[in-house]
């Protein structure tokens, strides 16, 4: 009955030719092992040495940007996180709180302003892609103490409750008009589909843009 010896067991070749002091597999395997680990302790090692204070805090920073834009006729110049959100930027950076933040991803209209005369959602909209670019909020939209015609027909109309969807309501409806989406009601309510009101005001609101571009 053969008898096979475990690999720990079986004494090293020693054939013509070859060096006693020759590396085997399992050597070979537990040197390199050892020399990488090595290798990685000492890059961690030497990082922490020749890393400062200064340069740990400048990695740890966010990457940021420096815009310039116009909001409601005035000239802004802020250094923002590259991931600000136009909304956020508007609301916390220059405390516009008109545009409100809703659901925060796209689907309400709570947020919604004119960038360059054209409705976009403020929360999907990255501030720094804003440079050099006019964008106005339902604050800008009155004349001093002088409304806005959409801003009043909204009042006449009644076509608010809660209030809180009303400022992304009215920009919009501001846009659509500017659009010329408002040959008939129907066409309205197609063109207003992306700005929900929780409270139900819609055929309201629908009479308050029909009232303003009757008027324009």
């Amino acid at each position: 009955m053969p008898t096979e010896l475990p690999e720990s067991a079986v004494p090293p070749p020693t054939g013509a030719g070859q060096s006693a002091a020759a590396p085997t597999r399992r050597t070979f395997i537990a040197t390199s092992t050892a020399v990488g680990g090595a290798v990685v302790a000492g890059g961690v090692i030497g990082g922490t040495t020749l890393v400062g204070p200064e340069e740990a805090k400048a990695a740890e920073r966010p990457p940021s940007s420096r815009i310039l834009l116009t909001v409601n006729g005035t000239r802004r110049t802020v250094t923002v996180d590259n991931r600000t959100s136009l909304l956020d930027l508007l609301r916390e950076h220059f405390g516009l709180t008109g545009s409100k933040k809703g659901c925060n991803a796209g689907a309400c209209g709570a947020c919604t302003v004119l960038v360059d005369g054209r409705r976009v959602n403020s929360c999907l909209t990255l501030a720094v892609r804003l440079e050099g670019a006019d964008v106005t909020t339902i604050e800008g939209l009155a004349d001093g103490d002088r409304l806005h015609p959409l801003q009043q027909a909204f009042i006449d109309q009644d076509a608010f409750q809660c209030g809180y969807c009303t400022p992304g309501q009215i920009v919009s409806g501001v846009g659509c008009i500017q659009e010329g989406h408002t040959g008939s009601p129907e066409e309205i309510r197609e063109w207003m589909s992306g700005n929900l009101c929780r409270c139900g005001c819609y055929v309201k609101i629908v009479r308050a843009v029909d009232q303003t571009a009757r008027r324009k």
